[in-house]
């Protein structure tokens, strides 16, 4: 990954982050077991074509990549880690309104990192947004059930449990990256996720910044459900759909142009 190397100390944890390009700061928050500094390719969401306008601020959330974390499942709860995004954000590029990115998690973290100071942002871009409400239900338990694995039989048998990529990957993912989050916290990550829901509708209703929804087809783990809904109830939200694997790749410049405007 580009971009200077730094840690700040954030809420008891270590939280690496790095930043690269110049202009108004653009904060990218990862998905779920993933990372943003560390080795793990950036697939579709390479937003390097960002930064000849943008300061990119990309960090690695808490107990993720180059970050640590306790083995606490409360600590990883979305309201939790927006409270993370937003005193890292204040340290990374001061008071100055930023723009934000996210994927899944990272996008349930925006959202209530939104909600909690609403002033912070001037635009938001929520990409493929993770289940909610009714459709969660299921993926709570697997969460609750992963996390069990990986104490019964170990990271191998979880990361063999994974299910198969969304056909409109094909071709920008090969395979499923190993979880950038270690043996040791992910099972509390996990459980922190299963206690996790967006916003109340009447927070989501009271954003009022530009915001973007990019979604794709085909998976169940981010259903075009949610990033509806998220369109039809945030009063400024614009929704791009992707279904083959060109339109995925098209996201960096639509981005690129929505934090233009």
């Amino acid at each position: 990954m580009t971009g200077a190397p730094h840690h700040s100390t954030v809420r008891g944890a270590r939280l690496a982050w790095t930043e690269s390009g110049s202009g108004p700061p653009a904060l990218w928050a990862h998905g779920l077991t993933a990372s943003a500094t560390g080795a793990q390719p950036p697939g579709p969401f390479d937003w390097s074509p960002l930064e000849g306008e943008h300061r990119l601020i990309r960090y690695d959330a808490r107990a993720h990549g180059n970050s640590t974390g306790d083995a606490i499942p409360e600590q990883y709860t979305w309201p939790n880690l927006a409270l993370d995004l937003l005193d890292l954000l204040n340290r990374a590029a001061g008071t100055e309104p930023a723009s934000g990115i996210g994927a899944s998690m990272g996008t349930a973290t925006l959202l209530y990192a939104a909600v909690a100071q609403p002033g912070r942002f001037r635009r938001l871009v929520l990409t493929t947004p993770p289940t909610a409400g009714q459709t969660r239900a299921r993926h709570v338990a697997g969460y609750r059930d992963g996390a069990a694995l990986i104490e019964r039989e170990g990271m191998a048998a979880f990361e063999a449990a994974a299910g198969p990529l969304p056909p409109v990957l094909t071709g920008i993912v090969q395979t499923p990256s190993p979880p950038s989050v270690p043996r040791s916290l992910l099972p509390s990550v996990l459980r922190g996720a299963a206690l996790s829901d967006l916003p109340p509708a009447a927070a989501l209703a009271a954003i009022d910044v530009p915001v973007l929804v990019l979604a794709w087809s085909g998976d169940d783990g981010h259903p075009l459900s949610t990033a509806r809904y998220l369109a039809a109830i945030i009063p400024s939200a614009r929704l791009v759909t992707a279904d083959t694997p060109g339109q995925v790749r098209c996201w960096p410049k639509v981005v690129a142009a929505f934090l233009r405007t």
